[in-house]
């Protein structure tokens, strides 16, 4: 009877510490598995734009921006194989292939030709769904290093050559018609009509935001949509009657094709324009492009909330790839700033910095990210959440 005392004792002990646990690491440590994976890039954006949007949008004790609102906070290293301060191409590549590449280098290491496969191949791999969105051309450095492997984030057209003939990436939105079907060769050499190789491998290809809407409504299973020549609109500049889809519209459209696949999907979002921004020292567009990619970061929150499910089955991260200008909130001072003004601005650069940048995340794995890693780090919490082994970082 004694012994059974004990052991009883012992149970309602080991049982007591259950609640110790927060119930994402639990469910973490169950299972690390993802059935969708969204990462979404405020490209070039530091710190301190979060802070001037936030006074912006809603005064400095307002409430938060929504990606501010994720439950895991980390921040990662972002220097690249060659370079202190590092370039968009090196910096996403890090993150699609899980090494450190070069300045200028899309996921392919250019002095020997090799490369890993991306996470968007592995999910692909998997039966999955994946899908690019961007505001710059959909061809540019970020959204290449996802659907492509070429020496130089200058070979756009290769870029888009791979895309539909190598890939087969089932959703692309953003700017670029000229990159799929240019005038000139680009710097690999490659020129050829490649909205035509699309069309001919069952994509759809919309060019306005009505036919984007037309499309997803009767449900095409691959979609490109190009809506420039080059980059898409700054928010800033956009006129009211514009049939350029906003970043949060191409968001949402992506989700409705993607989520039809029952193996799940991949999708990457940039808010590609507030780095150019930075590089120009303009406080206005950064602020405006800041605010639409958080837009865009609700479309996706309010997706991923719809349901229990897909809160549990879905790994959402979101993370600057570099800093760029060195932006500081200088100002003002002696009293606070008012929702709807510009704070005070002020610049070290009109190129990228070297700073670290933050890591915002939820979903399964996710709580791995809530420390200093490197950019290199978040390719091993995708991977393992596709369900691929992993089994340490091995680093060029």
């Amino acid at each position: 009877m004694q012994k059974l005392f004990k052991r009883i004792v012992i149970l309602l002990i080991c049982i007591s510490f259950i609640p110790l646990l927060s119930s994402a690491q639990t469910n973490d440590y169950i299972s690390h598995r993802a059935k969708n994976i969204i990462i979404m890039i405020p490209d070039g954006m530091g710190l301190s734009d979060v802070t001037a949007a936030r006074i912006y949008k809603n005064g400095p004790n307002g409430a938060p921006l929504y990606f501010e609102t994720l439950p895991n906070i980390g921040y990662q290293r972002t220097h690249s194989a060659n370079s202190t301060v590092t370039d968009s191409a090196a910096a996403a590549s890090a993150w699609a292939c899980g090494e450190k590449f070069n300045n200028d280098e899309i996921g392919y290491h250019s002095e020997d030709g090799s490369y890993n496969p991306t996470i968007l191949e592995l999910a692909k791999y998997k039966g999955k769904a994946t899908g690019l969105v961007a505001t710059s051309t959909i061809t540019h450095a970020t959204p290449a290093v996802w659907g492509a492997h070429v020496n130089s984030r200058s070979c756009e057209t290769e870029i888009a050559r791979q895309y539909i003939e190598a890939t087969g990436v089932d959703v692309m939105f953003g700017g670029g018609r000229k990159k799929f079907n240019p005038d000139t060769p680009d710097k690999c050499g490659v020129s050829g009509d490649f909205i035509k190789m699309a069309e001919e491998k069952g994509y759809a290809v919309v060019y306005t935001k009505s036919q984007m809407e037309e499309a997803v409504g009767r449900g095409a299973k691959k979609l490109l949509g190009l809506f420039a020549d080059d980059a898409l609109t700054p928010e800033k500049d956009r006129p009211v009657d514009t049939e350029e889809p906003r970043l949060p519209e191409m968001t949402k459209a992506a989700l409705a094709l993607l989520e039809k696949n029952r193996n799940g999907f991949f999708l990457m979002v940039e808010g590609s324009q507030v780095d150019w921004a930075n590089h120009g020292n303009d406080l206005e567009y950064q602020i405006t492009e800041t605010l639409a990619f958080d837009e865009a970061v609700k479309v996706a929150l309010d997706w991923i909330n719809a349901s229990s499910r897909r809160k549990s089955e879905t790994l959402l991260i979101i993370v600057a790839d570099h800093d760029c200008g060195g932006f500081a909130v200088n100002g003002p001072y002696g009293r606070l700033a008012k929702a709807g003004e510009f704070v005070e601005a002020g610049w070290t650069s009109k190129g990228h910095t070297a700073q670290d940048t933050i890591v915002w995340s939820q979903g399964p794995g996710s709580y791995k990210l809530g420390r200093a890693i490197d950019n290199t780090d978040l390719y091993y919490v995708m991977r393992e959440a596709l369900g691929y082994k992993v089994s340490g970082k091995q680093n060029k």
